[in-house]
């Protein structure tokens, strides 16, 4: 079903091409916005359709300009991954395509399984989200995969490890740092991977800032990873992954190896999630206006051993990737409190309007204490080495009234 078709001479900006690009009311009675296809396998137009279909599902031919190829069978693809792949595409400033996955976990899983064979090795910024640091030592080590950990935020030690490392195929960085806020730079990191021999992939874990305040790919990064279920989903009801791309050709890679995991996005959930890309640039806007004005009136307060926020930074490093890689400071913070674990329990405890959940990115805010839940899985060792103390309390701050959340947040602190 999907098809190539010549580029118009005016493009439209990113707010408009999310509600035009990729869809045809034609092919949908009419319905001015997507339909919901559940199916299992379609009907091919002709034998021949369907031999061509194969062929180009199998990689052994491509789809030439203005093709219209027939759909095969759901775990393949299905005409509402179709749309949001092409929808969600614009979001991303210098790509050219998207696959879309069942949650956030199977895109980076399936990210490591096509690009990494066993044997090859891969570098990734410290500290990543939890599910990741799993993937990594519980499943990619046993693979025969080696990962090399760089601490985020240290450019000369990311330079130097790609540089130095042995049949390289990924670069990994989470940036910023979950839950430290910590920046990478995404240029340097971008230029050693194109200096070095094996040409690795540069994938940027983008879940945090993007699409609205950081773009990856204008980095010269290869691919932006998200976890759909954070801010691209935004009501906490579902879970989804994205990869996005500047290459056509990386992403129908890892469509192939999707289609044998069968892990690709089920229509209800693609169609869930096509319908709130319009609203994404005005939540996330929202959302980071009222944690900057929460995390610096909150900087000084007694309890609070130190706030973690992008406007915050006095690190004149972190300060420079800020400034040249992100557009706003996004609406994740995080604090370390005086008087550690108990301290961070307490002020939880008192929690009304902010719910004590994991995950991010939701209209709602959320909190949560890295140590003992995303995180639990690091030693002591990489726990203190990462900066994830156990006063550490990450914030995801939503769409409520930020006078609120700071009269409880305050109220909380006081209380401790």
């Amino acid at each position: 079903m999907r098809s190539t078709t010549r580029k118009p001479s005016y493009v439209v900006r990113p707010p408009t091409a999310v509600l035009t690009r990729g869809f045809d009311p034609r092919l949908s009675v009419g319905s001015v916005r997507p339909a919901v296809f559940r199916s299992s396998t379609y009907v091919f137009s002709s034998p021949e359709s369907a031999e061509r279909a194969f062929s180009i599902a199998l990689g052994r031919t491509h789809s030439v300009q203005g093709e219209s190829v027939d759909l095969i069978y759901s775990r393949l693809s299905h005409p509402n991954a179709e749309i949001l792949e092409d929808q969600i595409v614009p979001l991303e400033a210098g790509a050219t395509s998207a696959a879309v996955f069942n949650s956030g976990m199977a895109a980076i899983s399936t990210l490591f399984f096509t690009f990494c064979p066993p044997g090859s090795s891969f570098v990734y910024t410290t500290p990543v989200y939890g599910g990741t640091h799993h993937l990594i030592h519980q499943i990619l080590d046993s693979f025969g995969m080696l990962g090399i950990p760089v601490p985020a935020g240290n450019t000369a030690a990311l330079t130097r490890a790609i540089t130095e490392a042995k049949n390289l195929r990924i670069v990994f960085i989470e940036t910023p740092a979950n839950p430290t806020l910590k920046m990478t730079d995404l240029s340097a990191a971008a230029a050693a991977a194109r200096a070095h021999p094996n040409l690795p992939l540069v994938a940027v874990d983008n879940t945090f800032m993007g699409p609205t305040f950081q773009h990856p790919i204008a980095h010269q990064a290869d691919l932006a990873v998200y976890s759909g279920t954070k801010f691209l989903s935004g009501f906490s009801d579902m879970l989804a992954g994205v990869i996005i791309g500047r290459d056509s050709e990386l992403i129908a890679t890892l469509r192939g190896t999707r289609a044998i995991l069968g892990n690709i996005l089920q229509p209800d959930e693609c169609w869930m999630l096509n319908g709130r890309l319009p609203t994404v640039s005005l939540r996330m806007n929202r959302q980071s206006k009222n944690a900057q004005r929460i995390a610096e009136a909150l900087a000084a307060h007694p309890k609070i051993k130190t706030m973690n926020y992008p406007t915050l930074f006095d690190d004149p490093e972190q300060i420079r990737i800020r400034d040249e890689q992100c557009r706003f400071p996004g609406s994740i913070l995080s604090f370390d409190l005086h008087g550690g674990k108990r301290a961070a329990f307490d002020f939880l405890r008192r929690l009304k309007i902010t719910h004590d959940a994991v995950s991010l990115g939701g209209v709602e805010s959320l909190a949560c204490h890295p140590a003992t839940t995303t995180h639990s899985e690091m030693c002591e060792e990489d726990l203190r080495a990462a900066g994830i103390s156990d006063g550490l309390v990450r914030i995801s701050v939503g769409v409520e009234d930020a006078r609120d959340l700071l009269h409880e947040f305050r109220e909380a602190l006081d209380a401790i």
